[in-house]
Formats: C-alpha cells, structure tokens, sequence
C-alpha cells in the first residue's frame, strides 16, 4: 500500500512540475522507487527463504541419527575402502594430520590437567560416553602387564553399559582380555561372541558316525593299552552290544561301595559315549590333540555339547578334552576361534560344581596371563576358580578313596541311611561340596585342591580289563601332575579319605627320593587321614565271600592285613613322617557300612586307622560319612578346619 501511495504521488509531481524541471525530477523519483522496491523485494525474498527451510528443517528427520541408533544393535568392523585413491589421497592426509594434531592437543591438555588422556588414544569419531569402552580397549592390549590385568578388572566390573558397547568389546578385545573376562567373577556375559556357525554334518552322516571317523583319524599304534581298549572299544562294537557284555561298565564319576548293589543291572549308554571317553584318552597325548583339532573336533564336539545339555556326563567328558587340549598353548588361539570360551564362561557360573570345576579348569589352562600352573586331567581347583586379588598363601589337597571323586566324596553327609546307586547317579540329591564352600570361605588365602583317579572294587567292574595300577604306580602319576600344577610352591596341607591316605603316604615317600621334588616335602605341614587303612582292610577279606567282589580289583587286594607292601609302607612313612615332624590328625568311623542292601561291613576299624602319631578321634559314623559333615557347626568339620587353622598359622600371617 505504501508503494502504490507514493508512486501515485510522484506521478502527480511529474504532472503538475513546470517543463524546465521535468526531466531532472522525472529520473530522481524513478531512482527512489527502484531502491525502495529492490530494498523490500530482496528483504522480502530473505525472509520467506528462511522460513522456508526452518519448515522443512522441522519437518526433515535426521537420518543419520536413525542409523547410528540402529548400528547400535549391531556387530560391526571398521571397513576400509579398497580404493588407494581414496586412502592415499588428500582427503586422506589431510584427515591423518587432524588426528595427528588432535591427538597431540589431548595429550597435553592431559599432562596439564592430569585428565583421563594420560595415554594417547584419538577419539576424534568416537562419541563423549563411548571413551571409556574405547580407552579401556586400548589399555587391555598396552605392553604392561599390571596395565592390562587392570583394564580387565575395570571391564568386568562394569555393569552400565548398552548392549552394544558390550558387542563391540567382545568384538574388539584380543584373546587374553578374552579369557582373563571369562575367568573373572563379575563379567557380563554379553561380553562373549555366540560360537560360530558350525558346519553342517555331511550328507547320510550322523554324529555317531562323525565321531568313530574323528577316532578312527588318530594314530593307534604305540598307544597305552587302556587307550587302544576304549579306542577298539568305541569303533568295533554298538552302544547296545556294548552295554549287554559289560554290564556297568560305564558309571561315570561313580562314589561309594553301594555302586556294588546294581552289578547286575545294565545302565544306559550310547556310542558317543564310547567314543568320548577313548577321546578322552587320546587328548592326553600332545600329537594326538593336533590331529583331533586339524579334524575339526573342536566344532563336532561343540555340536555334541549342545546337543547333550541335559546330559551333564556327556558335557563333562567334552570339557575335559577341551581342558586337556588347553594344555597345549599352540592351540590356544583355535579354541578361542573355534567359540569355546562362550560356552565356558556360562559354565563357570553354573550352580552345579562339576560343570563348573570342569570349565574353570580349562579356563585356568588357557590363561597363560596371570597363570604358571598346568591342571591335567583329573587335577580340579575349588578355590578360587576365578581371578582374584586375594594372595593366595597355602594349598589345601583333596585326595579320595576307593571309588571315590573329586566332588561326591567331599559333600555333606546324605540324609538316607542306605545309599543306593539310583540315589548316587542324581545329581539333584546330592549337597554342597564342603571344601568348596565352607572351606573357602572360613580360609580365602587357601588353594584348595581336589583329585580324581579311577578306582575299582573289583576286575569285574574296572573300566579298563588291561589295567593294572598299584599304588605305588598311582602314586607316580598323581604327584607328577601335581607338581605340574604347582604343588610344592607353597604350604600345603593334605586331606585324605580311606586308600587316598595311602596314596598321600606312598607319594611323600617317592617325592622324598627324588631331587626335583623336594619342595613338596620341605612345605608339606600336616596331614589329614579321614578313616585310613595304614594297617589294612576289612574289605579285602571279606572279598572273597562276596559274589560282587568275587574277583578282587588289586587295589583292594593291597588292603590285605597281611599284604607286604602294606606293612613296608606303613613302617617307612611312620619313620619319615616323625624325622620331619610332619603335623597328624586321624579321623575313624565306628559305625558299619552298608556294601548294598544286605551286606555290612566295618571297612577300617579302630586299631587300622591308628598311624602311630597325631590324635586319633574316633567319630560315630560308618566309612562313606567319615568325611562328610551333616552341617558346618558339626564337630567333624570344625575339628577339621582347626587343624588347618593351627598348622598353618604361621604361614596365612605372613
């Protein structure tokens, strides 16, 4: 309106001026209109062209924040474009100089402030609450070490983060930080990748039939004779054959003389079983756990373990492969690849304690970062299977009896009277393992120890008919892998049940004759004997009135009172073990056991369990319950546990 206004103004000035002055006039008004109506076209444009694009600004969603939320969910790799003139170009550089520059701004700005940028790390396209994942990464993998144990702990204690930030470790982080996560108490398990796709089965195969071809591939010349038993064994007959000839062959991880009751009966088995324990075998011999990798055993055995995860024996057989398989550090990378330590970082919290021990044990096997000790098959840590700050200042040792186990032998006591081999085969039934728990917790700065060997009452029943192992050749074995393990670095204290307290016996008197084994002598500080035989067993002369031991196995034929070995051992330890001062406790039942249903018996009485020195308390149990506690207040437990307590007094101060 304005404009028009005072165009029509000056019209009329132009109409009504005198001639002279007309064509001065005319251009000067012609001059104003142009700068008044070019002022207001170009504010005019100015301002709708703003409002436009604040419109579609707010009506454009941001795509990129679409995408970086929804990557979030994802696993994903840094790409590299595979132009060089991409890489190479000036784009390239000049971005490699801004790094460069940003890196060296951080850094200072870090010694001045003494901010958390102490180590140089760009985080220029890394977002503000992404630093820590990305720093922490870093120092996972720097060059010292005291730094890396540190970076893990601060990992595994982190509980806040996204999904994703945990993927993106799991993705990231190297094989140690791997493995010392999975063996670290707090982890998160979303920090661990799922297992690979596993390759399918071939055509018309099953996995019977893959593992008889796994078998098969490893060598069976210049084998042990047990090992080429369970290897002819597996791959000649069927489950079913099998199982009819040997009846109870196999009772795996069996605990008691009630195992007797059923010889009879013909217990479940399958070929993979077969084939796991001659497997078993075979990964205890170096070359061989290169073959069963090279042929791709480590993917059909976790397809076996996943397959059986209601089946706790068959799991238990494939994790000790694994661990003995772990003892070779050259294959340590191809486990971790092959998506093993997933499965066993869930395995280690598992409130079963054999799945647990079984995985820890592998675990401590391929954690070469804070580890020097090797455990071999048979050898289980109960404390403390997770990385810890506690110093740990003695050892504590395990060792069980005539057919015991690492674990059943040491539970609380059963609440049934009469044990039978139905009750013994449900894992449901049985209670806490006591050194595990109780011990560990009255004792942190304890390693406790527990070891499993086969045993048998009788030929009939023994795994292997070709073998023939005495004490003293058990003995050998048993304190070799001991000492792989570590034992003799540190005080120790050993804890035996029934023919176990032999075993202990006859290995201090081997170590004793061999120089490289004088640490184990020179720490041991005491003993404990849970009902042992020193001067023989009831057992051994019943045995031949008994149809289940009517083929005695020769460990119960050196139970004999009037057995040789027996007296020499006894006369010879009793001698060394007062020369050395060796701290004694006895313990003895005086209750009879119950071999089956009809059958009782007083395996090891008073005037057997008597070592000549140390205490001697008689308690009022039968021989399975001598050394499993009803409770943590009983006296059995306690008196136990002051003895320990007492003898190692000096050294848990230190």
């Amino acid at each position: 309106m304005s404009l028009a206004a005072y165009c029509v103004i000056c019209c009329r000035r132009i109409g009504t001026s005198t001639p002279p002055l007309k064509s001065i006039t005319y251009w000067r008004d012609i001059r104003n209109i142009i700068k008044f109506t070019g002022s207001l076209i170009l504010g005019g444009s100015l301002f709708l062209t703003y409002e436009i694009l604040a419109l579609k600004k707010s009506l454009t969603l941001d795509t990129q924040v679409v995408e970086r939320e929804k990557m979030k969910s994802y696993i994903y790799l840094q790409t590299v474009s595979l132009d060089k003139r991409e890489n190479y170009g000036i784009t390239y550089q000049a971005r490699k100089e801004l790094h460069k520059a940003v890196r060296k701004l951080l850094a200072t700005s870090a010694k001045i402030l003494r901010g958390p940028f102490a180590d140089t790390f760009s985080t220029v396209d890394v977002e503000d609450h992404e630093c820590a994942v990305w720093l922490l990464l870093r120092k996972s993998q720097s060059g010292d070490r005291a730094a890396r144990l540190q970076a893990v702990q601060e990992m595994s204690e982190t509980h806040h983060w996204q999904d994703y930030q945990y993927r993106i470790i799991a993705q990231a982080c190297d094989l140690r930080t791997l493995i010392g996560l999975a063996r670290s108490k707090e982890s998160d398990l979303r920090f661990f990748l799922p297992p690979p796709p596993l390759p399918s089965l071939k055509e018309d195969s099953s996995i019977e039939e893959e593992l008889r071809q796994l078998l098969a591939s490893l060598p069976q010349t210049e084998l042990d004779e047990c090992i080429q038993y369970f290897t002819s064994l597996a791959l000649s007959e069927s489950s079913q054959s099998l199982a009819a000839q040997k009846g109870g062959l196999w009772c795996f991880g069996g605990n008691g003389l009630p195992y007797a009751e059923s010889f009879g009966e013909v217990p479940s088995a399958t070929v993979e079983m077969f084939c796991l324990e001659a497997l078993v075998k075979h990964s205890e011999i170096s070359t061989h756990c290169d073959k069963i990798e090279a042929n791709g055993g480590l993917q059909l055995l976790q397809r076996l373990y996943q397959l059986h995860k209601d089946c706790p024996k068959v799991q238990r057989n494939i994790m000790r492969i694994i661990g003995n398989m772990a003892l070779n550090e050259h294959l340590h990378s191809t486990i971790v690849r092959s998506g093993w330590v997933s499965i066993l970082a869930e395995a280690m919290k598992s409130q079963r304690i054999m799945e647990a021990s079984h995985a820890a044990r592998t675990l401590a096997n391929l954690d070469r970062e804070t580890m020097q000790e090797k455990y071999q098959d048979g050898v289980y840590v109960l404390h403390p299977q997770y990385r810890t700050s506690q110093p740990i200042k003695a050892d504590v040792l395990f060792i069980h009896g005539l057919m015991g186990a690492a674990f059943k032998t040491w539970r609380q006591q059963d609440t049934e009277q009469v044990l039978t081999e139905k009750i013994l085969e449900d894992e449901g039934r049985y209670t806490t393992c006591w050194p595990k728990t109780w011990l560990a917790r009255d004792c942190p700065a304890l390693r406790i120890i527990s070891v499993e060997y086969d045993t048998s009452l009788s030929d009939w029943r023994t795994r292997c008919p070709m073998e023939r192992k005495s004490i003293a050749f058990r003995s050998n074995e048993l304190l070799r892998k001991l000492r792989a393990a570590g034992v003799g670095d540190r005080p120790v204290i050993w804890v035996s049940h029934s023919m176990g307290g032999l075993l202990v016996k006859k290995m201090l008197l081997e170590a004793s004759k061999k120089p490289e084994m004088n640490a184990v002598i020179n720490n041991t500080r005491g003993i404990i004997f849970y009902s042992v035989p020193h001067h023989g067993s009831h057992l051994a002369e019943y045995s031949v009135n008994i149809r289940y031991l009517l083929f005695p196995s020769l460990e119960v034929k050196e139970l004999s009172k009037d057995s040789p070995a027996l007296k020499t051992l006894q006369d010879d330890f009793l001698e060394f073990a007062k020369d050395k001062n060796f701290q004694v406790l006895n313990f003895v039942e005086t209750l009879p056991t119950y071999i089956g249903s009809m059958i009782k018996l007083h395996v090891v009485p008073v005037e057997s369990a008597d070592l000549g020195i140390g205490d001697l308390i008689p308690v009022d149990v039968d021989h399975l319950n001598i050394c499993k506690p009803k409770k943590k207040d009983a006296f059995l437990y306690q008196r136990t546990l002051q003895f320990i307590c007492e003898t190692l007094a000096k050294d848990l101060e230190n």
